[in-house]
């Protein structure tokens, strides 16, 4: 799922007075709400400025539990996007330095200290000549892949759950246009991290 959406580019122009400040962030909107629809997620709804919405409805007797939401963006910054993404799989990480690709990168433990925590895991980078746009497509994955397990999974307990995905975060202005009302979670939690564990 993540790679099929690293490949859709999607970065956001802070000189643009619009929302969104490019119209390429509707290429993975339209691909997600399909997706959401197919999936059985409801009320899923796209604005004319590129905001994204879903709920999964609380499972029997749980209607009055408070309603969570998970908030992901769809853009990502705009420097190293100018061609085709092409991520690049490493299957059982080293721990080492890593040359992506042939474009002559390396990613060092040195210059980022939690690679060394990574070892033995799978890697999913670019091949250094473009950014992977997993900042924060990976955010957008794992919601999609949550509401996939829990629609798949009723035995689960649970609240209505809320989905939100936005444009513009890289530039400051993904929120400004959010419409909580709409969105309809009384808390959410934006699953945008860094290293392993973070949220």
């Amino acid at each position: 799922r993540l790679l099929k959406y690293v490949v859709i580019r999607t970065p956001s122009n802070e000189e643009s007075d619009t929302t969104p400040s490019t119209q390429c962030q509707f290429d993975l909107a339209n691909v997600l709400k399909k997706e959401m629809k197919d999936l059985g997620i409801c009320n899923v709804i796209l604005t004319d400025s590129c905001f994204l919405y879903g709920k999964i409805p609380a499972t029997p007797g749980y209607e009055n539990a408070p309603a969570i939401g998970f908030i992901a963006h769809m853009d990502t910054v705009s420097d190293y996007c100018d061609h085709d993404i092409k991520p690049m799989i490493t299957e059982k990480y080293d721990g080492e330095a890593l040359a992506l690709g042939e474009s002559g990168v390396t990613l060092s433990p040195e210059m980022f200290p939690h690679l060394k925590n990574l070892k033995g895991r799978t890697l999913i980078t670019s091949d250094g000549t473009t950014i992977l746009g997993a900042d924060d497509k990976a955010g957008i994955a794992e919601i999609v892949t949550a509401a996939e397990y829990l629609l798949a999974h009723p035995e689960i307990k649970h609240g209505r759950i809320a989905i939100g995905f936005t444009p513009d975060e890289e530039i400051g202005r993904g929120a400004h246009k959010f419409d909580v009302k709409k969105f309809g979670a009384e808390w959410a939690y934006t699953m945008d991290g860094g290293e392993i564990g973070e949220l």
